[in-house]
């Protein structure tokens, strides 16, 4: 029986030895796997939080893009003005009217045909003035610059408003 013993005691020893490395390894694993699963975590937040900062700066890059464009698209449409003196003749009357036609410009391209006002002048009254007060699509309401005034032929004033 003591023969047994001394067979069966070092196999119990040597499970025994196996067990307890076992447990020890399987312990190692766990705190490894927590440490790569603390390290995941970390990187995810941190790809998140850079994924949050890149779409706010994709957001704010878009709307800059989209406010320039639209700058520059009005700062191609312009307004062109046109006026003259038409004189009417009736019996013994001489009645003067200013005629101011305007449209709309995107570059070379007119937006709209001519809009046409005509105003009753009395004498002695400023007609430039008064063609800037019956103006439309007037300097105020587009971006303007200094007008170019060109010659339409006799008695016709143009300017251009950029």
């Amino acid at each position: 029986m003591e023969a047994l013993l001394w067979i069966c005691l070092p196999v119990l020893v040597a499970a025994g030895s196996a067990l307890l490395a076992f447990y020890i390894m399987q312990a190692r694993l766990d705190v490894a796997v927590a440490k790569e699963r603390e390290a995941v975590s970390e990187a995810r937040i941190l790809l998140e939080s850079h994924k949050k900062a890149m779409e706010e700066t994709i957001r704010a890059t878009e709307e800059q893009a989209r406010r320039k464009a639209f700058d520059e698209f009005l700062a191609d449409v312009r307004t062109e003005e046109r006026h003259y003196v038409r004189e009417n003749k009736m019996l013994f009357m001489q009645r003067k009217s200013l005629v101011l036609q305007e449209r709309i410009f995107f570059r070379n391209i007119p937006l709209s045909n001519w809009v046409e006002h005509e105003m009753i002048v009395e004498e002695g009254a400023d007609i430039d003035k008064l063609a800037k007060t019956l103006s439309v699509f007037g300097s105020d309401i587009l971006p303007a610059a200094l007008p170019a005034p060109r010659n339409n032929g006799p008695g016709a004033v143009r300017k251009m408003i950029r």
